[in-house]
């Protein structure tokens, strides 16, 4: 029997109700409320008035905005799609509604006494799913028993579908505000994240199938066979060589994404990945530089360009452990991310707290807090990470921003100085509904939405890290910046915009100081010596 392997730029794209699977699609509650305060907001705007969408996304400065990427043609698609949505997801936009009603009777009948006499008046549809809590200052709320809502039918694991397309440059409509429709070239597989055929596809990127079997395997109907075996090919693929070297190899993917490899462990930060095997002006690691087996996938937190569903599914064959920040608040805004794996077929979860250490033979990586950068909402789902390989450390502190510097002191007082540090500079960041406006029960005035952002270090606040931990040096990520990444952050840098000039300035800052430093793009290969810590003497091979 001939066998074939997956074509390398062949996208396996993650659908939740046809709308790109964004972290926020998974968990019941968060998936309720983007339903009704994102998709549905979405789809009535552009039936209202198509020709402005239409605009809209032709224009630079609306990037990321709630516009829909699609011509005045595809109304009556859109129009379809919202006939599906309320069909389909009826459950589902009971529930938002029931946690906005909820919210209301919380702040109408509340005084400071006794929270028991209003389960009653609970929403029949959320009874048995929340516990109503106060604050220290009394300020009522409610909490989720989130696993009992991954068992209830408002999980529903037939909203998930997967999309096989064959790409050929990184142009693609922003996920969050344009859906999936049917086009030619795409073939939808109505399957859940967890299935295992998603497995078997993967791995015939380098181990050759049978396309007979893994069309099986997933139904695909027999008009569809001639689109599902266009994905395949017989030319063999690049060989991937496992690292053997006696340094850790550093490899920079893009954006958070960073592989750490020695000759015995494998660590892989916030994987997103430009997977595809396509000419692009950006020189880049891709799928062939992925070694076969990942012993760490550490997750830094839960937004969308840290949790790509689609580099994580064709991964999950070669993780065997992934690590995530542990949460079990039941907060709305705060969804466990454990159970959003598991849900998703990962399992292998592993959570991490605050100074919790992971040991790895001579591999230790120890969770740290992460501050900022989630709009001053209550959010535990978050870690900066220290990898120490021997007495070499890392510190990897994603999008943090150093709201208070002593934190960090502490910190310091506990693990000591590191050497190398890999710190998040978009210091502008979206303000605080561009991505959590659906789970709002109540609407934030303008200036307090712009005044409460995603960003992340400015230079002064990174200057606080390079002070207190005295890196050797000092490597600025998480940007955004690379072309591949623009469809989920929307993110378009001048060299006069502001995340530009301030990590500019940090870089200036860091040599000044004698501290290697750099602004990564694109890719990065660096070799560390660790199997001599006595030395004080860091060997780098550029």
């Amino acid at each position: 029997m001939e066998k074939f392997l997956l074509k390398p730029n062949v996208v396996i794209e993650p659908l939740f109700d046809r709308w790109y699977a964004w972290p926020h699609l998974i968990s019941p509650a968060t998936s309720a409320m983007n339903i009704v305060g994102r998709h549905l907001k979405i789809i009535n705007s552009y039936l209202q008035s198509p020709k402005m969408h239409e605009a809209a996304v032709k224009n630079p400065k609306m990037l990321g905005g709630p516009f829909m990427d699609f011509p005045i043609e595809r109304v009556e698609d859109i129009a379809l799609l919202k006939a599906k949505t309320l069909e389909s997801q009826s459950k589902l936009i009971l529930f938002a509604e029931a946690v906005q009603e909820l919210d209301d009777m919380l702040k109408s009948n509340v005084s400071g006494g006794s929270l028991e006499p209003l389960y009653q008046k609970v929403p029949e549809i959320l009874k048995g799913y929340v516990e109503l809590v106060y604050d220290l200052n009394s300020n009522p709320s409610f909490r989720f028993f989130e696993p009992l809502l991954y068992q209830s039918e408002f999980f529903n694991k037939s909203s998930q579908s997967i999309a096989l397309w064959s790409t050929s440059n990184d142009e693609r409509p922003f996920c969050l505000s344009t859906p999936r429709l049917d086009e030619p070239g795409v073939l939808h597989l109505d399957i859940p994240f967890d299935h295992p055929g998603i497995d078997l596809l993967s791995k015939m990127k380098r181990v050759p199938g049978s396309i007979d079997e893994i069309a099986q395997v997933f139904g695909v109907d027999i008009k569809d066979r001639e689109l599902f075996n266009s994905f395949f090919t017989s030319e063999p693929c690049q060989p991937y060589e496992k690292y053997k070297g006696s340094k850790a190899r550093m490899r920079y993917f893009g954006h958070a994404c960073i592989l750490i490899e020695t000759e015995d462990v494998c660590i892989l930060t916030d994987p997103v990945i430009s997977y595809y095997g396509y000419e692009s002006s950006v020189a880049h690691f891709s799928d062939v530089d992925i070694p076969d087996v990942i012993d760490y996938v550490l997750i830094t937190h839960n937004h969308q360009d840290h949790i790509l569903f689609e580099t994580l599914l064709p991964l999950r064959h070669k993780i065997k452990n992934i690590v995530v920040p542990r949460t079990s608040s039941g907060a709305l805004q705060d969804p466990n991310l454990k159970l959003m794996f598991k849900s998703a077929g990962f399992n292998n979860v592993i959570e991490i707290d605050e100074m919790e250490e992971i040991q790895l033979k001579n591999v230790k990586i120890t969770g740290l807090p992460f501050t900022g950068e989630h709009s001053d909402l209550n959010i535990k789902s978050k870690a900066c990470f220290h990898v120490a390989i021997d007495k070499f450390t890392f510190l990897f502190v994603a999008d943090s921003r150093i709201l208070e510097a002593k934190i960090y002191e502490h910190i310091h007082g506990i693990i000591g100085n590191v050497d190398v540090i890999f710190l998040g500079m978009e210091c502008d960041g979206a303000p605080l509904s561009w991505l959590y406006g659906p789970l709002l029960t109540e609407k934030v005035s303008r200036e307090n939405d712009q005044s409460r952002r995603l960003s992340g270090c400015d230079c002064e606040r990174g200057m606080h890290l390079i002070n207190i931990f005295n890196p050797k040096e000092a490597y600025v990520y998480a940007m955004g910046q690379e072309p591949w990444l623009e469809f989920i952050s929307s993110i378009k840098y001048t060299a006069t915009s502001h995340p530009i000039v301030q990590s500019d300035m940090l870089v200036e800052y860091c040599k000044n100081k004698n501290i290697i430093a750099e602004r990564l793009f694109g890719e990065k290969e660096l070799f560390y010596s660790y199997d001599r810590p006595q030395l004080k003497e860091i060997y780098q091979d550029l």
